[in-house]
């Protein structure tokens, strides 16, 4: 049985947006008369959150298959608690990340097996998946400088070097080619409206909700 209600996740690199369009399709559904619920990911549950506060802490150092079991252990967590019993009831789920980001960071970045990788994710999710995917791409320089921008301190993932941020980027856009169907890929170097013209028209286009 498929799920009932619509899922929608905003990926990419640290820095790219996605959380400005996230927020922007909120509000758009809002204004629609909708009521998304808004998420994140690893997060949004109690243990989640936790588990999210490992992962991202600086003096703790993990290995990458740890790293790997974290990330799914919240996702199972939130799927079972959260994302499911939503979606079964028909609700819009909008998630800042959800497991093309793990493919991206652990599978590209790195370099754990993906073939693993994939199937721990369609454990941790069961029949629980992304109806549309939008991926905020931007270049490892433009990361960093408005990261800087910003004056946020860095985590343990964004920490991590020039390289590795290159592999999760060219992960993510593969991710982009592998599933068009479901995978919408954004030029985050372009102006905020622009970018959101382009989500909602894709909004509208393919899911007929405006």
């Amino acid at each position: 049985m498929k799920q009932k209600g619509l899922f929608i996740t905003f990926e990419g690199i640290d820095g790219c947006g996605k959380s400005t369009q996230l927020k922007l399709t909120s509000n758009y559904l809002k204004k629609l008369g909708l009521r998304p619920e808004i998420l994140r990911e690893p997060g949004s549950t109690i243990l989640s959150e936790k588990i999210r506060s490992i992962l991202l802490n600086k003096n703790i150092k993990i290995n990458p298959i740890s790293e790997l079991m974290l990330y799914v252990a919240a996702r199972a967590e939130l799927v079972e608690n959260t994302i499911g019993p939503a979606l079964d009831k028909g609700k819009i789920i909008l998630c800042d990340r959800f497991y093309d980001s793990t493919t991206a960071y652990q599978g590209f970045g790195r370099g754990l097996d993906i073939k693993v990788i994939n199937k721990m994710n369609r454990l941790a999710v069961g029949k629980y998946k992304p109806n549309l995917t939008f991926i905020v791409d931007i270049d490892y320089p433009t990361s960093l400088a408005r990261m800087k921008k910003m004056n946020k301190v860095a985590d343990r993932l964004e920490s991590e070097s020039k390289a590795f941020f290159a592999r999760v980027r060219n992960g993510f856009i593969d991710i982009s080619r592998q599933n068009k169907k479901r995978v919408v890929l954004l030029n985050g170097k372009k102006p905020i409206e622009k970018i959101f013209d382009e989500v909602k028209d894709c909004l509208n286009r393919k899911l007929k909700i405006g």
